[in-house]
Order: C-alpha cells, then structure tokens, then sequence
C-alpha cells in the first residue's frame, strides 16, 4: 500500500528501522529527531507512559514546524512489569538477555501523529507478545559481540542475528521493530483522522 501526503511530512525519531518501515508505505519523511529525555512518571501505567512520550516527542518537533504532520514514536520492552531500556554496555546486555532467555516478553510501541499549524494530534498503542527460547550464555556473548544490541530496547532487534533467539510472536511483527505499520496505516486512512489532522 502507498500513501501520500501533499504537506511536509516528518519522522520525530533518528531510528533507521522506523525509517525504513515508513519507505514501506511510499513515505520518504524529513528526518528531525526529538532531543527529549524519555523521562517516565511512574504515577502512570507502561502504556500511558510511552503513549504520553510519543506526543511530547511529535509536539517539541512541531515547534519549529510552520506546516506540516510530524509523527513521534517511543518502544518498550517488558518482561513481567519491568521495563528493559537500551544496553550502556556489553555486560548490560548480557543481562537484559539473560532475563529475556526461555520468557515471555512484551513490546509496546506507542506512536503519535501531530498536525501543526492546527494543533490536533492521534496517538495510539500496539502490544506484541514474543516467546525466547532458552539462550546459552555463549549464543548470548556472540551476539553481543556483533555490536547489534546496543541501539535497541531489550538489547536485540528481530530483524538481525538475534532473530535464532524467537520461538514464535502474536501480534504485530513490524511493532517489535519499532513501529506498528498496520495499525499507523489504518490511522492514517482513517477518514475522521484525515479530516482531523489535514492529512491530504
């Protein structure tokens, strides 16, 4: 599917992998990201966080947008109630997967789409359960040693090396990416939407 928007479109985030799941929609979008600490009110629940950060990253881009439709994004990865951020380190990998090895875990990625100069914006959020199979600690220190974990939530990206770690997925495989294309892709042609945030 293609869409196509006549005003300036831009991607609130420096994630090639949003990016690149955006130019699967035949959207080439600026990219600005937002410099936002990702700050968490822990009055909050995990998903009225990030849906929360995904509007603060849309809206503190938009200052220095004229005219234009901005989108903000923020994932998580949560094993259990506990959410597991990016990795400073390789030992801090090794830990968040060892965590992660023969469980469950969730990633959730809340998205906002904010159209300025009308100030009107649409957020929402997608779940995705993901099995691990149990990981030797030796399958763990090699991928580490690729480099690959320390960009990404939960030290690993499904769509590098560390795919050999999932058993299986329900839900949105895109999501665990980093961005839930199908559910962005309904929003945006959603007519009430289109007319709400001048999506033309």
């Amino acid at each position: 599917m293609i869409l196509t928007f006549s005003r300036r479109f831009i991607l609130a985030s420096q994630s090639p992998r949003r990016l690149k799941l955006l130019e699967q929609l035949g959207l080439h979008p600026e990219v600005i990201p937002s410099t936002l600490p990702e700050v968490y009110d822990d009055s909050l629940s995990i998903e009225e966080n990030i849906k929360s950060l995904a509007e603060l990253k849309a809206k503190s881009v938009s200052e220095n947008i004229e005219d234009g439709i901005i989108v903000g994004a923020d994932t998580v990865v949560v094993l259990d109630e506990e959410v597991l951020g990016k990795p400073a380190d390789p030992a801090g990998a090794f830990k968040i997967l060892r965590k992660l090895s023969g469980k469950m875990h969730r990633v959730i990625t809340a998205f906002c789409v904010y159209s300025t100069p009308e100030e009107r914006y649409f957020t929402d959020v997608e779940t995705t359960r993901v099995f691990f199979k149990e990981q030797s600690d030796e399958e763990i220190k090699r991928y580490i040693s690729t480099e690959q974990p320390f960009d990404k939530a939960g030290a690993y990206g499904i769509q590098d090396k560390s795919a050999v770690f999932v058993k299986k997925i329900e839900g949105s495989y895109e999501n665990v990416m980093g961005f839930p294309l199908t559910l962005f892709y309904k929003a945006m042609t959603d007519p009430n939407n289109v007319k709400s945030l001048n999506l033309k």
